[in-house]
């Protein structure tokens, strides 16, 4: 275990149920100055009253160790808020609907924030048929690679895993493909949105100058 329960979020979700340190106190069978203790970082519950806590502060204990809340709302089954993590031990590809506690290898992962597509990470997209073809410009050594490839559209989600030495490539069907994204081990994600009047036709551009004129020019075309 990397980080332990802080007195700052014990407090925080204690003020968010509304309960005071001795309303907590009386729950977990500990005096409120227990608790006092607890939030002024003077002390630390022991580990066998982690579940009793998260339980009273109606979170979970991995929300609690973390510190993040989850709000359990209805995320729509909208996969274009899709979040992916990645494990740098392992280099284990997670994906998630909405906000979730990760832990891979002891460590807390955080979401990805993606990035737009740049010249040093060139995407090519070309349609075959009833499929996209994706291509990275970019080196796959084993010390810097693109390590996943994936294909989002409101309902689905169609991930390749990549590995050093083969390929920075790969095939999505088209149905409703709507983003494309893809992780560089060393520069983390990238992500760029397929745009009508350019990766709908049955021809590709991999030039980096060329297509971001195109995109500008489909914007204004097609909204």
């Amino acid at each position: 275990m990397n980080q332990y329960v802080t007195g700052t979020v014990i407090r925080e979700l204690r003020e968010k149920n509304n309960m005071t340190q001795l309303q907590l106190a009386e729950k977990l069978g500990v005096s409120d100055k227990t608790v006092s203790k607890w939030e002024t970082a003077k002390g630390y519950p022991d580990i066998t009253l982690l579940e009793p806590i998260a339980g009273a502060l109606r979170v979970s204990v991995a929300e609690l160790l973390s510190g993040r809340a989850i709000d359990n709302l209805n995320v729509s089954s909208n996969m274009l808020r899709s979040k992916f993590y990645v494990c740098p031990v392992c280099g284990n590809v997670i994906h998630s609907m909405g906000e979730s506690v990760i832990h891979c290898h002891g460590i807390l992962l955080s979401p990805l924030l993606a990035e737009s597509s740049d010249e040093k990470h060139m995407i090519f997209i070309e349609r075959i048929e009833d499929e996209y073809y994706v291509r990275i410009d970019h080196s796959m050594t084993k010390k810097h690679y693109i390590s996943f490839i994936a294909a989002v559209s409101s309902d689905d989600i169609q991930l390749i895993k990549l590995y050093p030495e083969q390929g920075a490539e790969a095939r999505f069907r088209i149905r409703g493909v709507r983003r494309i994204c893809f992780y560089c081990n060393r520069d983390g994600l990238f992500s760029i949105n397929v745009v009508k009047g350019i990766d709908d036709r049955e021809s590709g551009y991999d030039n980096y100058r060329e297509r971001k004129e195109l995109e500008e020019t489909a914007k204004k075309l097609f909204g």
